[in-house]
């Protein structure tokens, strides 16, 4: 499994009139947290669309369990359980210290720049994900 966190303080721009993290907002702070999994595990976005790929969103999905507010610390963790063939899922959760207050999924598909049609996983990120997936790879 492949995981991490980062963490966000909730802006005041980031709020809605009844003083909550607006529920779209959710959406960045998983990308960002998601961005920054790759990069902490050597592959940058970046890096994958100089290669011609791209990874657009496929769904989104949040569960909203309570409500952060302005100026909290959040942690997102981000895990993916499994290799990715054409699509990449993350799993997120979304704490204010120990207090979860939501959990989501977003599903990636790789597509090629080129084509703008779906591929493979890059045989590179292939190669930096699968000790991460040993176990799974055994079974």
């Amino acid at each position: 499994m492949l995981k991490s966190s980062i963490s966000v303080r909730v802006r005041y721009a980031e709020t809605d009139a009844m003083k909550f993290v607006y529920y779209g907002n959710y959406a960045s702070y998983f990308e960002v947290a998601r961005v920054e999994l790759l990069r902490q595990h050597g592959m940058s976005y970046k890096a994958l669309e100089d290669q011609g790929i791209w990874m657009p969103v496929r769904d989104l999905q949040i569960d909203y369990l309570l409500p952060a507010l302005y100026d909290d610390e959040l942690t997102v963790n981000v895990c993916v359980r499994s290799l990715p063939s054409t699509r990449m899922k993350f799993e997120y959760e979304t704490y204010r210290g120990d207090v979860l207050l939501n959990r989501g999924t977003t599903t990636l598909v790789f597509v090629s720049s080129q084509s703008g049609r779906p591929t493979r996983c890059p045989e590179v990120l292939m190669q930096l994900l699968q000790p991460y997936f040993e176990s799974e790879i055994m079974e």
